[in-house]
């Protein structure tokens, strides 16, 4: 929940969509409040850094959500491995758009999945 703030400008739906699913469940979040400098050149200017998306603070996790094409992932799973390695206190949680989309799913929001690249996977069906 951002507490009444303007609502962010989210670069992209899925981040909308995830700001929902927190609000509706009266998780805390913050958007992209801090950026992790990865990379410095020779004089210690920041030549790579990373913004997550999320930040829940009652739970100390940033949350990182990803709708890029699977081959595009890697350059980002480096930069959550460089994360990891520079910054070994901080926890952080990749959800790719596949986890988005069954996510939004499995909370009724399927109109909203199809938004996120492709089709939405099947709610399950427990009438089996």
């Amino acid at each position: 929940m951002n507490d009444g703030k303007p609502r962010p400008h989210f670069a992209h739906p899925s981040e909308e969509e995830f700001a929902r699913i927190l609000d509706f469940y009266g998780i805390e979040w913050e958007y992209e409040p801090h950026t992790f400098p990865l990379e410095w050149d020779e004089n210690g200017q920041v030549l790579e850094a990373f913004t997550p998306d999320f930040y829940l603070p009652q739970q100390n996790l940033y949350i990182e959500l990803t709708t890029l094409r699977p081959e595009l992932v890697t350059q980002k799973n480096r930069k959550l491995r460089r994360l990891r390695e520079l910054y070994p206190d901080v926890h952080i949680k990749l959800f790719k758009r596949r986890d988005i989309r069954e996510l939004l799913v499995k909370y009724g929001l399927e109109e909203e999945a199809e938004r996120i690249q492709g089709h939405a996977p099947q709610r399950p069906n427990n009438h089996q």
